[in-house]
């Protein structure tokens, strides 16, 4: 027997008997990738598992049919770190569950629609507990003190439950969280008294509540919080320095709200770490000055309803790199809106109603990556204005009703030097002239790119004759002076398909023609 075939026996061999060490400790119906990890996820597992390996500290259940959790469910298994039930049908946790669990140190009770309460010292011996997660159950209500004895819980979890009142010093003894959701719930109030204690709350998420108003004393204590969630909830107003404790936040979101305002007065004078800010698809009608945010890195106002913004609203923000506001009602921008904002990456101004931008609107950008001009109402754009981009970029100018006569002449040439940075360039179409429209602005030619003569421009053709004999059309102009003369003349079929025909005099100064006549039969 050759050297390589006893070696693949031999671990064959191995493999079997490391499977078969599994299935000594593995729990019956469940599955064990490792000695310490425990999964079990049968919709006819009613019960669980009794006798599991004091190796096992990893223990997962999900989706079985396990309704109760019954006192010392799991007392032959102390040594558990990390326990999860997700996605079961369990209705009742007896409040001594968990009782020999004292080395706990994850505990995850998500995915349960028919659990909707939590009895207090379900928690009492949990004291090594870092992380709680209870999202996405039926829990109506939070009882005064359940979550004392956790003094080293780091993150706690609750959004997707239908709490509407959250006790006075709920969260007093967690002095060390540094996360907290209570996002998607049926909060109404939240009291000044319910977050005392969280001197180093990093994170706090009330999304998709119902909060209408928040007072200046309900952040007061937890000026150590990090990042503050308050999207998709009802908030109409927030007061004057509502947020002033907040001296290290870093960001803010409240999308998804019904403020139809915003003033930097909401921290009060204390403002110097705030990256992101977050207001989208709120109804905010104006906004006067975001000077005091000069360590913001990325604002989010897009989805409002802000029509106009005034030259100053950015100024001393140098350290912008991402500003969006798209869907807006935005008729014109300042040119100097963005003046000094040497850091801006990307500016989105699409789905506004912007009818034309001034010329060195982006002239400070020159580290801009992506720029949206898309879905505005622009017909043309001033000669310069997205030369400051120098850097790798995106651009977008789909849905405008470009206009493609000789105001386009800097578009056009702009579009065929950096077709490769535009982004669905087949979709940047003339939308005027009537013959023109529908065609990709790429696809024309730049002699193609003629202005209509108004009357004010139009030459002196009092000496041109228009003559008309069967299938011809002669047109006879006396000419002042002797130089080349080109005339084009268009004939647009039914389908839409244009032509052009080109004659040009090219007499030299010493064999001028006065008359220059173009024949061409009619089509």
């Amino acid at each position: 027997m050759g050297k390589e075939l006893r070696l693949v026996l031999l671990l064959m061999l191995l493999c079997q008997k490391g499977n078969a060490e599994l299935q000594t400790f593995c729990p019956v119906r469940c599955q064990c990738f490792t000695p310490v990890q425990v999964l079990c996820a049968e919709t006819w597992i009613s019960y669980l598992p009794k006798n599991m390996s004091r190796q096992i500290t990893e223990f997962i259940l999900m989706t079985s049919s396990v309704a109760h959790l019954f006192p010392n469910t799991l007392e032959d298994s102390p040594q558990l770190t990390k326990l999860i039930f997700l996605n079961n049908v369990l209705t009742s946790i007896h409040s001594q569950a968990f009782t020999h669990l004292t080395n706990l140190q994850e505990l995850e009770i998500s995915g349960n629609p028919l659990l909707n309460h939590l009895y207090l010292g379900t928690f009492s011996k949990q004291g090594n507990l870092t992380k709680l997660l209870l999202n996405y159950n039926q829990v109506n209500e939070l009882l005064p003190g359940m979550f004392d004895p956790l003094k080293n819980l780091e993150t706690l979890q609750m959004k997707g439950n239908i709490i509407s009142d959250l006790p006075e010093f709920i969260f007093l003894k967690l002095n060390k969280l540094l996360v907290l959701d209570l996002s998607q719930n049926k909060l109404t109030e939240v009291k000044r008294q319910t977050f005392a204690g969280l001197g180093k709350l990093e994170t706090l998420k009330m999304n998709n509540n119902l909060i209408s108003n928040l007072t200046s004393n309900t952040f007061n204590n937890i000026s150590q919080l990090a990042e503050l969630h308050l999207e998709g909830n009802k908030i109409s107003e927030l007061a004057d320095s509502i947020f002033c404790m907040l001296t290290n936040l870093k960001v803010l979101n409240l999308r998804g709200n019904l403020l139809t305002s915003f003033s930097d007065k909401v921290f009060g004078f204390q403002l110097s770490n705030l990256m992101e800010l977050n207001l989208k698809g709120n109804r905010l009608t104006q906004l006067y000055s975001l000077s005091r945010f000069t360590t913001l890195t990325d604002l989010t106002l897009s989805s409002n309803q802000l029509s106009y913004l005034p030259q100053t609203i950015f100024k001393n923000v140098t350290t912008l790199e991402n500003i969006d506001l798209s869907e807006n009602q935005l008729n014109s921008l300042p040119g100097t809106i963005f003046r000094d904002l040497f850091s801006i990456k990307t500016i989105h101004l699409n789905k506004n109603n912007l009818s034309k931008v001034e010329a060195n609107l982006f002239e400070d950008q020159l580290l801009m990556q992506k720029v949206y001009l898309s879905d505005n109402q622009l017909e043309t754009v001033p000669l310069g204005l997205l030369d400051p981009l120098i850097m790798q970029y995106t651009v977008r100018l789909h849905g405008n009703p470009w206009k493609c006569d000789c105001h386009l002449f800097y578009l056009h040439d702009w579009v065929l030097k950096n077709s490769q940075d535009i982004e669905m360039l087949d979709r940047v179409l003339c939308h005027g002239p009537s013959f023109f429209r529908g065609q990709t602005v790429a696809s024309m030619d730049k002699d193609q790119l003629v202005c209509q003569v108004s009357e004010d421009e139009m030459p002196d053709m009092r000496n041109c004759i228009l003559q008309a004999s069967r299938n011809s059309v002669t047109i006879k102009c006396r000419v002042d002076v002797s130089s080349p003369i080109t005339v084009k003349v268009l004939f647009e079929e039914e389908g839409g398909t244009v032509k052009e025909h080109i004659l040009t005099n090219k007499s030299g100064p010493s064999n001028c023609s006065n008359v220059a006549i173009m024949e061409s039969p009619n089509e």
